[in-house]
């Protein structure tokens, strides 16, 4: 479709949807509802068919190697402009399409980042490409001295010193037998002539091998001629990156803008070269994190990722059916549909689908989940209340929808202050989690509800049945507050001395900078034999595991940065017999990792943040200080749980905690908005009692949707593979703490904290309506 047609439809949706929230005239209502939801769906499920071709997938799904490069300001230097940096894209791409990689996406992050990623540069080739990568390619042409070799020699035997403007170079090269000789030469400290002015660079085969043929413009070769023409007969040094790669005697006063590098190159280096010469970078770079994935563990992924999204619809299809019955159908074909919008947007953006997003896409379907629970539940209220199907379900949609619609909110908040401060697959997992949010919006409210529309119509619904988890609703949970708040203080003080005596060990790589190998083996080996065959070498302290993927037995050795080639140096001379193929390896520089820890640390701040401001806004003071604390409740026990089990805190685990917070805010928000409703209402009883009797209302829906999307995380921690198992493992405790603390922290400190300021929660609940609603005029 053209992207006239494409902006003509979309605006035409925009138009039926602004006429289906505006028309209050059923027949209306229920055309309008079925045309936006079979033309949406159409149009996404066109979008994403067939998958192959139309999703992108990250480098972690189809095999690759990313580099993150830093561009580096050097003492006195001007510092790193846009502009500069726009260059040194540019240069990097001439640069890898030189290396002939297909479709390399190479962009700028932030003021002094370049994230380059290249499709099938496996493990074998990633360290010559880093190589190429980072040369700077600073040309530089010095006059050598005429007497350098006798006057090195009286330096030698101390009769004479280096005269003040010079520097001792030395000039390495290859001879015929490929051994490296080298000869020392005194060059001017600083160059005759610099390599601006080089219009082309390439490589050439001759009687004595590959070299570079270099070609000046205009300006250049009158340079380069005034310079032949002063000093013929003697060497000239060909400096590169401060490096001496040749020194060639002039023997001629006129070149006619042309010069030749030798030095017995291969063609791959006579290649490399003039490639980084013709597209020489203007600052100093540094990689400071390297990423490989192998194509085979890329194809392993998605089978794992495949399988943990379809068990994880299974698990919660068999459960909403099981459940809810006949609805429970309704709120399945609303998750196929979510499923189709996700998918069918990251077609339409050409988004990135990485590992984490998979993961996105299986959390999404468990908050999609979650708000079909809100309203059916809500609906078997009403039913109990003695109203009419019809009208229940008109109220139920109408009542769930401010919960729905902040629960989403500030979910979106979470993912938004992750995709802004996060980058390479885990801006991937916020993206999608993103859009699963704004499909869940539509399929769980316009297309549900559309659904129930035309059942009624056709008269195929008389009467709906369910499950009632919870029947008893006597609890006195404010009454009893205390011992629960005091076992969660207890556990709170445990979680901050359990990291806290953990100390640096809680933190893998990504924060602390390292690098980590992952290889496949043949026949039988454990980590105490790739441990032995690491005895002697210095890296018998590195942290060896046995991981799988999909079925396929992996083992991963950890250690400092700067280490991983050695290693598998050594494990490829150590273990023959095994074949060790190297699927996984992650360079990951300290200064870097020390910079990943403090944009983290900002994400949960401003998450934190973000939810109290939200909360404050929808809600009143008291109730954003209980979800405030309750929230910080949740993620230091599941910190500490995760920190007990050993496990180690990456950059993924950031996505986990900030998406834990949220889905914490989730249930906290329901429970809030029964108590304002009863508040607003003007209901008789103490306020002590109207909340406990909407705590004990909320009971069943709060343990409902936290079981849903455990069964999705479960999912993902069986069948999601190693890279997920860590962050499926510390949402499956944050559901289940936050699952609790919405039962019997959250609602105790909203009282508390009323009573301790002096305020009645009534009179601010009543206050904040009649603010919002002035607001509203």
């Amino acid at each position: 479709m053209s992207p006239l047609l494409e902006f003509v439809f979309w605006l035409l949706m925009l138009a039926l949807f602004g006429w289906y929230v505006s028309t209050e005239i059923s027949a209306y209502k229920r055309w309008l509802g079925l045309v936006l939801t079979i033309s949406i769906t159409a149009y996404c499920v066109n979008s994403f068919m067939p998958p192959e071709k139309k999703i992108r997938l990250g480098l972690d799904l189809r095999g690759g190697t990313s580099f993150l490069i830093k561009l580096v300001r050097e003492p006195g230097a001007d510092p790193i402009t846009k502009d500069l940096q726009e260059r040194a894209v540019e240069v990097i791409r001439k640069r890898v399409d030189a290396m002939g990689v297909n479709e390399p996406d190479i962009v700028p992050q932030g003021d002094d980042r370049i994230l380059v990623q290249l499709a099938n540069v496996g493990a074998e080739s990633a360290q010559e490409t880093q190589d190429q990568l980072q040369r700077v390619a600073r040309l530089e042409f010095a006059i050598v001295r005429p007497d350098s070799e006798q006057l090195l020699s009286q330096i030698q035997a101390g009769q004479a010193i280096l005269p003040p403007g010079y520097v001792v170079k030395v000039e390495k090269s290859k001879d015929l037998k490929g051994e490296t000789t080298g000869k020392s030469l005194i060059v001017p400290r600083r160059a005759d002539m610099g390599g601006e002015n080089v219009s082309r660079a390439f490589p050439f085969f001759d009687q004595q091998g590959w070299g570079v043929s270099l070609e000046f413009n205009s300006d250049g070769a009158k340079q380069f001629d005034a310079i032949a023409s002063q000093n013929k007969g003697n060497q000239m040094a060909i400096i590169l990156d401060g490096e001496v790669i040749s020194a060639p005697v002039l023997e001629q006063d006129h070149y006619n803008g042309r010069a030749q590098i030798t030095g017995h190159f291969t063609e791959k280096e006579a290649r490399d070269l003039a490639s980084a010469l013709e597209n020489p970078l203007r600052v100093p770079v540094e990689i400071v994190d390297v990423r490989t994935v192998s194509a085979t563990l890329g194809a392993d992924s998605i089978r794992s990722g495949v399988l943990a999204s379809m068990s994880g619809l299974l698990f919660v299809a068999v459960f909403m059916i099981l459940y809810y019955r006949l609805v429970g159908f309704v709120a399945i074909v609303a998750l196929l549909i979510n499923c189709a919008m996700v998918l069918g947007a990251m077609a339409m953006f050409h988004s990135v689908l990485t590992l984490p997003g998979i993961a996105g896409l299986i959390l999404g379907l468990g908050i999609a989940v979650d708000a079909n629970v809100l309203i059916y539940e809500r609906l078997r209220e009403e039913i109990d209340n003695g109203k009419s199907l019809r009208a229940a379900v008109n109220t139920s949609y109408s009542r769930a929808f401010s919960a729905i619609f902040d629960a989403h909110v500030t979910q979106l908040l979470t993912a938004g202050i992750l995709y802004w401060l996060a980058s390479g697959p885990v801006k991937g997992f916020a993206l999608t989690l993103t859009i699963g949010l704004i499909a869940s919006m539509f399929s769980s409210l316009l297309v549900t509800y559309t659904c129930f529309d035309w059942a009624f119509h056709w008269k195929a619904i008389k009467r709906i049945t369910m499950l009632h988890l919870i029947r008893a609703k006597r609890f006195d949970f404010l009454g009893n507050a205390r011992p629960f708040l005091l076992g969660s203080t207890a556990m709170v003080i445990l979680s901050v001395a359990i990291f806290s005596w953990r100390g640096s060990s809680n933190f893998d790589a990504d924060f602390k900078g390292g690098d980590m190998i992952a290889f496949s083996y043949q026949g039988d080996l454990t980590p105490d034999q790739v441990r032995k065959a690491l005895a002697g070498s210095g890296f018998e302290d590195s942290v060896i595991q046995a991981e799988q993927v999909a079925g396929r037995k992996l083992i991963s050795v950890r250690s400092d940065f700067g280490k991983a080639n050695q290693i598998r140096a050594r494990l490829a001379e150590a273990l023959p017999g095994s074949a060790p193929k190297f699927e996984q390896i992650e360079h990951i520089g300290p200064v870097f990792g020390k910079e990943l820890a403090t944009k983290s640390a900002w994400a949960l701040v401003l998450g934190m943040v973000g939810i109290f401001i939200y909360v404050s806004f929808r809600f009143e003071t008291s109730f954003a200080f209980g979800s405030l604390l309750a929230v910080a409740h949740d993620l230091i026990i599941t910190l500490g749980i995760f920190a007990l089990s050993g496990r180690e805190l990456s950059m993924i685990m950031v996505a986990a905690f900030l998406t834990i917070a949220g889905y914490s805010i989730n249930d906290k928000i329901v429970v809030f908005d029964r108590i304002r409703e009863a508040l607003k209402s003007g209901q008789p009883g103490s306020i002590q009692m109207l909340m406990n009797n909407a705590i004990n209302d909320t009971l069943s829906r709060t343990i409902l949707t936290g079981g849903t999307v455990l069964l999705t995380v479960l999912a993902l921690y069986f069948f999601g593979g190693p890279v997920l198992n860590d962050f499926a493992f510390s949402f499956v405790v944050g559901v289940i703490v936050g699952t609790y603390s919405s039962i019997f922290v959250a609602s105790p400190i909203v009282l508390w904290w009323a009573r301790l300021r002096g305020t009645s929660l009534r009179r601010e609940v009543i206050e904040g309506e009649v603010m919002r609603q002035a607001s509203r005029a």
